[in-house]
């Protein structure tokens, strides 16, 4: 798609006159392919201020009416499927296949969703002699990563318009242009003028500028902890709410009942799927001591099937962050079976697939994220040891358990995360998305994602 130069306020394309600009770059050959205009603390305040403007009216707009326009916004992101794979293709770099199946269709999915729940929510309930009222929270602003651009964009503005809130978005400045392209498809869908607006920029300017803006009720953000915990402190002055989805360090427990080698090969692909860039994805393997060299074998060979496959990660920056991870895990006497920091291409920024061995709990790759395609497989002797090593970081955002079904559903009873999935379960676009610890705060998905964005009064009789 051809990028706009402009900012979509108050239901239109609104040119950017004077801004400095954003080149966004194709991560697999290094080239700029478009540039969008960085957002200014003046233009995040006119896209809040149409946002306040809108929202007497369309909180007030029956649910069925709401639904309606994100059922058309739904069938939109539909008909402009193959546009979406490409245009994140293009500025994320995942290969096309990842896009189409997953960057693509999610996030329909994910809208479908909230169309039905629009129209069926309770957003009033009688608790005894009190009428209960869910009401919009107000003016969200939403601050979306690059890793699933609009899957995540669709996370917060599908509920937020669902609720009855208006929104103003600031998406990644690494993948704007599918941003550009959904607000296109919530100007076709008909969502009236400033229920929904964008501005592009960069997050210490118009990121920052949307969190500490007075008219904004709600920031919700999915990103790293560390600015999390930015963004929790600044709108803790204002006593505003925040919905925090952020880092984490996901265990994938594999217990001696398991099928060994299924539990291994689904663990390998789901950390290096999109280039290892997902902040739910298995990064800790936990295998029993009995079952530990098998399991390091079973990795090695399946990681090596992913070197032509995977993407390259978002950028530069990102690129040097991984290797610099991959280097420490060496320097810390971790064992390199898999990859390893060198360039695998000479152009594009691509990391192998990497898979450590020998990885103790204490070890930086085995505590911090690192969101690139590296794999840690730590030992454990019992399920005691296994839960403490899963239990023993500051995340708690997902994991996976394998085994015989009663013992691994008692195992992930007892996992301090958000999210567990047992034997390979589905992933579930209705279920409550978030994080135990500092993994965030809030949840994503199904009803529990729509309630983010309510705020609740009772009536008494």
């Amino acid at each position: 798609m051809k990028a706009h130069d402009g900012f979509y306020i108050d239901g239109a394309w609104h040119p950017a006159v004077g801004r400095d600009t954003i080149d966004v770059v194709n991560p697999a050959d290094e080239q700029v392919i478009a540039q969008v205009p960085a957002g200014t603390a003046s233009d995040v305040d006119t896209a809040v201020r149409a946002a306040r403007t809108a929202l007497a009216d369309w909180s007030a707009t029956p649910p069925a009416e709401r639904a309606a326009h994100l059922t058309a916004l739904r069938d939109i992101l539909t008909t402009r499927k193959d546009e979406i794979a490409e245009t994140v293709t293009a500025e994320l770099g995942s290969p096309l296949a990842f896009s189409q199946a997953v960057h693509a269709s999610v996030p329909i999915a994910v809208a479908a969703s909230y169309a039905e729940l629009a129209a069926t929510y309770a957003f009033e309930e009688k608790v005894g002699n009190s009428t209960v009222l869910h009401e919009p929270i107000g003016v969200v602003g939403a601050i979306t990563p690059w890793n699933y651009p609009l899957h995540q964009i669709v996370a917060k503005v599908a509920p937020a318009l669902a609720a009855g809130c208006t929104v103003v978005l600031k998406p990644a400045e690494d993948t704007p242009l599918v941003a550009q392209l959904f607000a296109e498809a919530v100007h076709e869908a008909g969502i009236p003028a400033g229920v929904f607006n964008l501005v592009t920029g960069l997050g210490p300017v118009a990121g920052q500028a949307l969190v500490e803006h007075p008219g904004v009720d709600l920031v919700s953000f999915t990103g790293s902890t560390a600015v999390g915990r930015q963004i929790a402190a600044t709108a803790a002055a204002a006593i505003k709410k925040v919905a925090l989805e952020l880092g984490g360090k996901s265990a994938n427990v594999i217990l001696p009942g398991a099928d060994l080698a299924k539990a291994v090969n689904v663990g390998v692909a789901n950390v290096m799927s999109n280039s290892g860039q997902t902040c739910s994805a298995w990064t800790r393997m936990l295998v029993h001591t009995s079952q530990y060299d098998e399991a390091v074998a079973l990795a090695t060979t399946a990681a090596a099937k992913y070197g032509e496959r995977i993407g390259p990660v978002v950028n530069a920056r990102q690129r040097e962050r991984v290797r610099g991870y991959i280097d420490r895990g060496v320097a810390e006497g971790a064992r390199l079976v898999a990859g390893g920091a060198e360039a695998p291409r000479e152009q594009g920024y691509f990391i192998s697939p990497t898979v450590f061995a020998d990885v103790t709990p204490e070890m930086t790759i085995a505590q911090e994220e690192i969101f690139g395609p590296v794999l840690s497989i730590l030992r454990y002797e019992d399920e005691e040891d296994a839960l403490r090593i899963a239990n023993g970081t500051v995340y708690g955002l997902a994991g996976a358990v394998w085994g015989d079904e009663p013992e691994a559903v008692a195992f992930a009873r007892r996992m301090e995360t958000g999210q567990v999935d047992i034997n390979g379960g589905r992933f579930n676009p209705l279920a409550p998305f978030g994080g135990y610890k500092q993994s965030g705060v809030g949840r994503e998905l199904g009803t529990h994602g729509l309630a983010e964005y309510l705020q609740t009064k009772s009536l008494q009789f």
